[in-house]
């Protein structure tokens, strides 16, 4: 995350000649990129860390962040996320044989982020287990492609995926004849995607979302389907459950009469009989 959004902007700057107005340009040059509020403030607070560290550990005598308003929400806003109907519709109008098509399939099947589908490669597919294992992830700076290590620890994990998905994959991989398995699968940048989704939104009628949104989708379709909190946490790399539960938790009070519905037929199999 330091060397995604912070490093790029200050490289040519001396940490004690940052000034409070220079953090509140790098806040609205984050901004403009257009991601999520807790993303931002995650960000935020990464950079806000390093400045504390230095003013501890190094006797930094200024600490910048301390002097400007934080960017961000710790909290998340109410997400926006399509249902599985409306995920079909968008999906049905996609040329099956696009690589657009396997890279939307991904994101909604999976949670996967971004960055993590564009930094895979085809041995990072098991076709005969359905998995696809999560080890890297892809960003562009200054006309360049990055691939690095995910930032944090839970972010590796291995995804099972239905088989469905792994054909879809598979043929994706047939058809780019002689790709070697350690070439990414999807070799474009992160912009092309959101612009092409942005692009079908409108075509085809459907509300418009973020590409990031079909993480949340995913993960909408999960509860609505039962699944607990722990499992999602795992499926997407979250570090803590909280995190999961801070983000999503507002969605599963629509799964309390559920709840309510399985107590009360538990009581009346044990009423007595009149």
């Amino acid at each position: 995350m330091i060397e995604a959004h912070v490093l790029p902007y200050f490289e040519n700057k001396q940490m004690n000649e940052i000034s409070p107005s220079d953090i509140i340009q790098w806040q609205n040059a984050i901004r403009a990129k257009g991601y999520s509020q807790t993303y931002l403030r995650m960000v935020q607070n990464q950079i806000t860390a390093l400045f504390t560290h230095a003013s501890n550990i190094y006797n930094l005598n200024n600490n910048p962040c301390k002097k400007v308003k934080k960017t961000g929400k710790s909290d998340a806003d109410k997400l926006n996320f399509w249902t599985k109907d409306e995920y079909d519709c968008f999906i049905s109008g996609i040329d099956r044989e696009s690589k657009y098509y396997v890279i939307f399939e991904i994101l909604f099947w999976t949670g996967c982020r971004e960055g993590e589908i564009l930094a895979l490669t085809k041995e990072d597919v098991d076709f005969e287990n359905n998995q696809i294992s999560i080890t890297k992830t892809y960003y562009r700076t200054e006309r360049r492609d990055i691939i690095t290590t995910p930032k944090m620890e839970q972010s590796v994990r291995v995804i099972d995926i239905p088989q469905f998905l792994t054909k879809e994959i598979e043929m994706h991989v047939n058809r780019c004849y002689g790709l070697p398995d350690n070439e990414r699968l999807f070799p474009i940048v992160a912009e092309v995607v959101q612009h092409k989704l942005k692009r079908e939104c409108v075509k085809l009628g459907v509300k418009q979302i973020r590409v990031h949104d079909l993480r949340h989708s995913h993960v909408a379709y999960l509860i609505n389907q039962g699944v607990q909190p722990l499992i999602i946490k795992e499926r997407l790399g979250h570090r803590d459950i909280k995190i999961t539960l801070n983000t999503y938790g507002y969605l599963y009070p629509n799964q309390q009469k559920k709840v309510a519905d399985m107590l009360n037929a538990a009581r009346n199999e044990n009423a007595p009989v009149d």
